[in-house]
């Protein structure tokens, strides 16, 4: 869910900018990841306000995302996987959030888990190589600034691209 379907990177970027004593500009912090960028105590303040309720409420969605998963979701049974165990208070937030955005993907549909290795489909489209890596069928990395070095996977850069895979040409 977080930085493939919600822009999730914007909103930490938001936060930095707004809560944060801080001489990165906006462009400084959607060049690199965050983790290479912020002091470790930073850091660790950013994951306690990740941790709040109501944090990952309000996350928009990624251009392109609810219109491919509605396509998709005509040929093809999608499930929404978020592996929210780091962030317990972002249950409900979550959960809301994809009900908001894609009422279309049953409840039953929506896997809240800790390690993607859990999930038994023939795709995983994921922003984490961890999550790729354990994967059985094939793991499709989806392009965000903390996977930009990464190899070895099937990239997407976007919605577009997920649409142009495994959709029919109209």
């Amino acid at each position: 869910m977080d930085d493939v379907l919600a822009n999730t990177h914007e909103k930490l970027v938001s936060v930095v900018l707004n809560d944060f004593t801080t001489n990165f500009t906006e462009q400084d912090l959607k060049a690199a990841p965050l983790r290479e960028l912020l002091h470790p105590k930073q850091l660790g303040k950013l994951n306690k306000i990740m941790n709040m309720p109501g944090f990952f409420a309000d996350i928009e969605v990624k251009e392109g995302a609810i219109e491919t998963v509605a396509a998709l979701s005509r040929f093809y049974e999608l499930y929404i996987a978020t592996a929210c165990m780091e962030f317990p208070n972002s249950f409900k937030d979550k959960f809301d959030w994809l009900g908001r955005h894609f009422r279309f993907i049953p409840w039953t549909n929506i896997v809240f888990c800790g390690y993607k290795s859990i999930i038994h489909s023939d795709y995983l489209i994921d922003d984490h190589p961890r999550n790729l890596y354990a994967f059985k069928g094939e793991g499709i990395l989806f392009s965000a600034l903390h996977n930009r070095k990464e190899e070895g996977f099937r990239r997407v850069n976007n919605w577009k691209e997920v649409s142009e895979l495994f959709l029919p040409i109209v």
